[in-house]
């Protein structure tokens, strides 16, 4: 990450946690802006052009954090960690679907936090210093220089993850991987949540891009893309 981490913005009502988050963010030397609720949340990140986003679900007032997250899907592709104070598959795949790119669930251990932190950020700066060339795939290009996806020349939003883990199916393209094998290699091997999690995400790159991706599911492992 260089020496200068950058800005991350806690969107969390709680002022005890998001005290909490941010003194352990400030340890890891990343810069902290606070949030208290959806629309000052907003505005921060419009501001501050934060390297990731620490989203609270359960925020005060007309714009929780899921509407927080869809907002921002539309406008840019900023990391997204979501806190939600239920284990409520859910939450989780609402989150998924308006593209968080992980999450954890209140209480949770601050350190563990800035290590997902840590690997969300990291594994965007490996592909990108790592594979500067293009990939393509029928129709799709994957653009690691760029971290861009295109559909017959279009760009196709992607979050964070999701690009990661289509440019990992890419770069292992014809390779039965499991789910295992994919958290592993997309999300870190740190990484402790539920598999189903690459479910949800496999299921957000079908739906963006269609038929003309290749990717099958191989019952009893995982997934593999032609």
């Amino acid at each position: 990450m260089g020496s200068e981490p950058g800005t991350i913005v806690i969107v969390e009502d709680d002022e005890n946690i998001a005290d909490l988050v941010g003194l352990y963010l400030g340890r890891e030397g990343y810069r902290v802006v606070k949030a208290r609720d959806g629309e000052s949340g907003l505005a921060a990140i419009e501001t501050e052009r934060p390297r990731l986003v620490v989203l609270d679900i359960g925020l005060p007032g007309a714009i929780d954090g899921l509407e927080v997250c869809r907002r921002l899907r539309k406008s840019t592709s900023v990391p997204v960690m979501m806190l939600t104070a239920r284990d409520d598959e859910i939450d989780r795949v609402l989150g998924f679907e308006m593209g968080a790119d992980d999450y954890v669930v209140k209480p949770f251990s601050p350190r563990e936090l800035t290590v997902r932190i840590r690997a969300i950020l990291r594994r965007g700066t490996e592909l990108h210093l790592g594979e500067a060339e293009i990939l393509r795939i029928g129709d799709i290009e994957v653009d690691n220089g760029r971290r861009e996806v295109r559909l017959l020349g279009k760009v196709v939003p992607m979050t964070a993850r999701e690009y990661d883990l289509l440019a990992y199916l890419a770069q292992n393209r014809g390779l039965a991987l499991s789910r295992r094998q994919l958290l592993d290699g997309v999300w870190g091997t740190g990484w402790y949540g539920d598999e189903r999690t690459v479910d949800v995400h496999i299921g957000q790159l079908r739906k963006k891009l269609g038929a003309a991706l290749q990717l099958g599911t191989v019952w009893g492992i995982g997934y593999r893309l032609d």
